[in-house]
């Protein structure tokens, strides 16, 4: 596979500016970006609900694509966090919990994905905490030997998601060190 498209969407919970609370809207811009791998953050996944509840499977349906949901806490009778999916075969998934005491549950999903003649593209969906510190303490984290700095995962990584990074600060620089 030579090209590929991947585009990242932090969807807050299917609610637009206008706080109507849509799913469908959402995979009507899905389908119009036609991605190849898509990461969402702030998905809920209340599994045998309605679309608006159980957000995560009507949107992998409905685009037909492959998903792996990363629960980053409960919500309601359902989990909460980020989501990745693709057209191509997800081949396996972990769920790294990168939250800083005091502050809300955060993780970044790590999704391997198939991408033809034994490639693996690896696909990080990190949604980082909106205080500076707490960016600071995650930043660190992602770069460990568990999570990006893992020597078992070879093979070309993406990072995405939401960073609630609006400066270059040091969650910026450090991930710029280890990323091209």
């Amino acid at each position: 596979i030579n090209k590929f498209r991947i585009v990242t969407y932090n969807v807050h919970k299917c609610v637009g500016v206008d706080r109507r609370l849509d799913p469908a809207r959402i995979v009507s811009v899905l389908k119009e970006i036609n991605a190849d791998i898509i990461a969402l953050q702030e998905v809920l996944c209340i599994q045998g609900r309605d679309s608006q509840s159980d957000q995560a499977h009507f949107i992998a349906r409905e685009l037909g694509f492959n998903y792996c949901m990363g629960h980053n806490r409960k919500l309601k009778e359902g989990v909460y966090g980020n989501l990745v999916l693709s057209r191509f075969p997800l081949l396996e998934s972990e769920n790294h919990d990168i939250s800083v005491a005091g502050r809300e549950e955060r993780g970044c999903l790590r999704v391997d994905v198939g991408m033809g003649k034994e490639n693996t593209l690896h696909i990080y969906n990190v949604h980082l905490g909106t205080s500076f510190i707490e960016r600071r303490h995650q930043a660190r984290k992602l770069i460990s030997e568990s999570i990006l700095s893992d020597a078992n995962r070879p093979g070309p990584r993406v990072m995405l998601g939401d960073f609630n990074e609006w400066t270059r600060g040091l969650a910026t620089r450090l991930l710029n060190e280890h990323f091209q």
